[in-house]
């Protein structure tokens, strides 16, 4: 078989009008069997749309399937050999919809039946000819995971090109009409739509998903330059496989557009070798806990008409990926209702600094419907103690719901590579227990998206340095915990909507930890009394060009630099401790609290030598509730590495439930 290698080259509603129906329980009606080019076809009903399978007359095992987009009876050849060989044709008519999200959603729902009730593959190979191509790269862009290959012919891979024609091709006037109508879009809109076929490949071509494109090179209609050709060269570029045959044989109609397959059997052939054996991958309702489920957040989508969701952590939840995803899902979900999406992920910090921003970071910008929350990775890349992950995480819980006792609640664990040996040696890591004592202490939601990455290593689904790559995930891994959180989101769903009676929310059970950090804040380091060599800078910024974080460069500080340099503070709660900026010439402080005596701490980190990173400690976590005065003076010692004394303080932080909202 010889391949051409591409090289170069909103409405109104009551209650909620387009829902994931994979989420419940399917209805399928009409069920008949037919004669399907001499093979059996079972049509029926799902949800009211119309859609079939057929049957082999001997299926492989594991039950592979081809799944047909738009078009299902146009060059069936390749379909009938596959039948032979023992695949299932599967078809779900979602036409004249051009791909669009609700399109997507019911092909998630046909998926849910043909896997779930009928015991078919769980990767499949997809089908597109012409504008079936958004179809399938619409939906394989969404699962990777599930999609063993792509097979189109002469693919509409941007509908700026048709039926928009905006470049070579003539606009199609009525299907324009049609897709500006189904996407809700302006003319505007559609041209500065980024989410065609062509765009964001990274996740599809890091499950490298082998892509074939049968093309002619006289299609005037669809025309390969401005859709085969820059999605193959992109996808060639991010390191996914593909490859284009151009059919040359035979008369060509509608401007090139129509044309005989030859070799269909080779095509055959690329879908077998993709698809067979099939395997089986690790079920992903072994790593999520429901618990008490998504009940408030589901309720409020259908009470209020602006919802709100915050995303919590470290530099895994700063980063574009699976927050992004998530964000995107639950408006493709819920398209009538305004989100406001809060990005609270800042590089480095773990529950600790969470626990103490929260109220200025997320409740400042909006008092959440849902929050997600991570901090495994960082607690332990900080050395972050037991007991301190516990008062931390059950404080953000318990503030959360002080402010919003109906805020829903997700607990998130990620992975790195110590944990991943943790659980290779039969250990549960520290962090995930923590994380995971809190979510059950509470009956909140969560994942532990470290011991899915271990044990599908362990099974060798994937490898870490090919595929998932870093604790900062690839497009690999961030489509990994995209999946996870969508199975949480669904399955929490379908709870909720089977549930006859809602429960209000709940009295907070007893704490964990009497003194965990549920009034956790910032003070302003206006409030400090300075006594000497202290200073407080305004816009402070490093001139020795050593990097920096985001919230920390061009913000107020207070800085001092040399050794005794004094400073004291008031506060009142059980817990003081700072939000200080780490560099090269960080040094250590003295700190002593109501006159008691001093004790010395290291402000300087493993990474301060080439970053000016955000570092928050703790001087004291279990102090009466009281008044206190602390008193800090740098120390004339400093760690060996360091090349300086600074310290250069941009919050103070105090456990305080007089100033909790």
């Amino acid at each position: 078989m010889v391949f051409r290698l591409l090289t170069t080259r909103f409405l109104t509603f009551t209650y909620i009008l387009f829902i994931n129906t994979s989420t419940l329980a399917q209805k399928i009606t009409e069920q008949k069997s037919e004669n399907w080019h001499g093979f059996e076809k079972i049509s029926f009903l799902l949800d009211g749309t119309p859609a079939y399978y057929v049957k082999p007359p001997k299926a492989l095992a594991g039950n592979p399937w081809v799944w047909r987009a738009h078009f299902p009876d146009w060059h069936t050849t390749m379909d009938s050999l596959l039948l032979q060989k023992g695949f299932y044709v599967a078809y779900i008519n979602t036409n004249d919809r051009f791909g669009d999200s609700q399109a997507m959603l019911k092909w998630d729902d046909f998926y849910h039946y043909l896997t779930q009730d009928l015991s078919f593959a769980p990767k499949l190979a997809l089908e597109g000819v012409s504008r079936g191509g958004l179809y399938v790269y619409g939906w394989a862009k969404r699962n990777p995971e599930k999609v063993s290959c792509i097979y189109t012919e002469a693919a509409v891979c941007d509908f700026k090109s048709w039926p928009g024609g905006k470049g070579k091709s003539k606009r199609d006037e009525k299907a324009w009409k049609q897709l500006l109508d189904v996407y809700g879009f302006s003319e505007e809109q559609a041209i500065a739509y980024d989410n065609n076929p062509i765009d964001h490949l990274e996740g599809l071509a890091a499950y490298k998903v082998p892509l074939l494109h049968v093309i002619s090179l006289n299609d005037k209609l669809v025309p390969p330059d401005e859709n085969t050709f820059p999605l193959v060269e992109k996808y060639q570029q991010l390191g996914g496989p593909a490859y284009v045959y151009t059919m040359s044989r035979g008369a060509q109609t509608l401007e090139g557009h129509h044309f005989p397959i030859e070799h269909p059997e080779w095509w055959a052939n690329f879908v077998l070798q993709a698809s067979v054996p099939v395997s089986k991958p690790i079920a992903k309702t072994n790593f999520v806990q429901l618990r008490g489920g998504l009940n408030h957040f589901y309720k409020a989508i259908q009470q209020q008409d602006t919802i709100i969701v915050a995303f919590l952590g470290g530099s895994i939840t700063h980063n574009t990926g699976w927050r992004n995803k998530t964000s995107d899902y639950l408006q493709e979900l819920f398209p009538h209702k305004k989100f406001i999406f809060i990005k609270a992920g800042i590089p480095s910090l773990g529950s600790l600094p969470h626990a103490f921003r929260f109220e200025k970071d997320v409740l400042g910008k909006g008092t959440p419907d849902l929050l997600f929350v991570e901090a495994a990775v960082n607690d332990h890349t900080n050395e972050t103690d037991s007991l301190t992950q516990i008062k931390a995480l059950e404080g953000i819980v318990r503030h959360g719901k002080k402010v919003n006792p109906a805020m829903d609640i997700v607990l998130m664990s990620f992975a790195d590579p110590d944990k991943t040996s943790d659980y290779k040696q039969g250990k549960i890591p520290l962090e995930i227990s923590n994380h995971e004592k809190v979510a059950a202490h509470y009956g909140l939601p969560s994942i532990n998206l470290a011991k899915e990455v271990a044990d599908r290593l362990s099974a060798k689904e994937f490898s870490w340095e090919h595929d998932f790559k870093d604790l900062h995930p690839s497009p690999y891994g961030q489509e990994l915990y995209y999946q996870s959180i969508k199975l949480l989101l669904n399955e929490t769903y379908k709870n909720f909507l089977s549930k006859s009676k809602f429960v209000s929310a709940e009295q907070l059970p007893k704490s964990l930890d009497a003194k965990s950090f549920e009034a956790g804040r910032y003070i302003s380091i206006k409030e400090a009394k300075l006594q000497n060599g202290w200073q407080m800078v305004e816009q402070w910024k490093p001139t020795d060009g050593i990097g920096t974080r985001e919230g920390f460069v061009n913000c107020p500080v207070l800085e001092a630099t040399m050794p005794n340099s004094t400073l004291s503070l008031d506060f009142t709660g059980t817990a003081i401790g700072v939000g200080i900026i780490s560099g090269p010439d960080t040094g250590e402080i003295l700190y002593s609290i109501d006159k008691g005596p001093y004790q010395k701490m290291d402000l300087y980190t493993q990474w301060s030598h080439f970053l000016y990173l955000p570092w928050y400690k703790l001087f004291a976590s279990d102090l009466t509730a009281k008044k206190h005065t602390i008193t800090l003076k740098i120390s004339a010692s400093k760690n060996l590495k360091s090349k300086g004394n600074a310290c250069r303080i941009v919050y103070f932080l105090a456990n305080n439930s007089v100033n909790l909202k």
